[in-house]
């Protein structure tokens, strides 16, 4: 008998996104490492990847995360 039994993570009632079938599910059918979530409903599910573009913009546009090149000062 295994010590540690391979099973994915997740409960019934939470959403996710299957990033490999492109589809939303309820509860645990895919490895966690294929899906986004869990969501809190269907609807936020089905919007995951606008949610993940959405937050990658507001990454790419920040400045705290755009430090300037650390090299000579000017002068």
């Amino acid at each position: 008998m295994p010590l540690f039994k391979k099973r994915t993570a997740g409960k019934p009632g939470e959403w996710y996104y299957c990033l490999e079938h492109k589809k939303v599910e309820e509860g645990p059918e895919c490895p966690a490492k294929d899906r986004f979530g869990p969501y809190a409903s269907r609807a936020e599910a089905e919007h995951a990847m606008e949610t993940a573009r959405e937050r990658n913009l507001q990454w790419e546009n920040d400045p705290a995360w755009h430090d300037a090149p650390k090299g000579r000062d000017e002068g």
